[in-house]
């Protein structure tokens, strides 16, 4: 992935998506003590106006308009929710009204916003159908698929071909880092069985998951091609000065976010 840079602000973004999108770090916003300074999480604590401003910065770093904004509220599972217009928030700290883990649409201009601090996020895009998605990938979401469902989604309800989507997997936490207890492991193995071994170490009583990789092997099993995906090798919590991280942290933090629109051509 590319590490793009405007005045303070730096984000990643993936060559693979040809249409505005981002994952933003912590740094080059305005929010102070313990959320400084890029923070991105809508409920966690921060004042009105350097969320505003956080937003606008990296709106335009990225080219996403933070004016047409479609977020969910998380909650761990593998729901992936078709949205239109009718889902743009009408301000940015206007609550949420759905629950849900992935987004996706085919709506030009519309900007998918999905949220972590050490979670996975995933961007898609077909350049092909003309879509994009972009989903949350907790060890929950993992373990339920929810990049797969999001493949899903792209192709049944938006007409997208697998062949055709582009997937970018962002920064978030290791296996160097991510140690378990085994209720992790089980669900793991339970859910996506051989899938999933080859992707957990047992370490002394503990157990250590690399939920990026799995998720990059549940995007290839789900048809993605080994050339239309990218995974970032960034640990969010080896890294606490450039991203957020709730493990790092134990959980007094900002928010990561990922962002992808899908462009609006002449």
């Amino acid at each position: 992935m590319v590490t793009a840079r405007v005045e303070e602000l730096e984000y990643l973004s993936s060559p693979l998506l040809n249409t505005p999108h981002g994952f933003s770090t912590r740094l080059g916003g305005v929010s102070e003590g313990y959320l400084a300074s890029l923070n991105l999480g809508c409920h966690r604590g921060d004042r009105e106006e350097n969320l505003r401003e956080n937003y606008r910065r990296f709106g335009a770093a990225t080219g996403v308009d933070t004016g047409r904004l479609v977020m969910a509220n998380q909650v761990h599972g593998d729901t992936v929710r078709v949205v239109d217009g009718r889902d743009v928030k009408p301000d940015l700290l206007v609550p949420t009204p759905f629950e849900a883990d992935g987004l996706a649409t085919a709506v030009p201009g519309i900007a998918l916003v999905v949220f972590s601090a050490d979670c996975i996020p995933i961007l898609f895009h077909d350049p092909v159908g003309r879509a994009v998605a972009a989903c949350h990938a907790g060890w929950r979401g993992t373990a339920a698929a929810i990049a797969v469902r999001t493949v899903e989604t792209l192709e049944t309800a938006l007409g997208c071909r697998r062949e055709d989507i582009r997937a970018a997997v962002g920064p978030g936490i290791g296996g160097c880092c991510f140690e378990t207890d085994g209720d992790v492991p089980q669900a793991m193995v339970d859910r996506l069985g051989d899938l999933a071994r080859p992707h957990i170490r047992r370490r002394g009583g503990k157990y250590q998951v690399e939920l990026k990789a799995i998720n990059r092997d549940l995007l290839l099993a789900a048809g993605v091609r080994p050339e239309h995906l990218e995974v970032s090798e960034e640990c969010t919590c080896c890294h606490p000065e450039r991203y957020w991280s709730h493990r790092y942290t134990h959980g007094v933090r900002g928010s990561q976010a990922a962002a992808i629109q899908l462009e609006v051509r002449p």
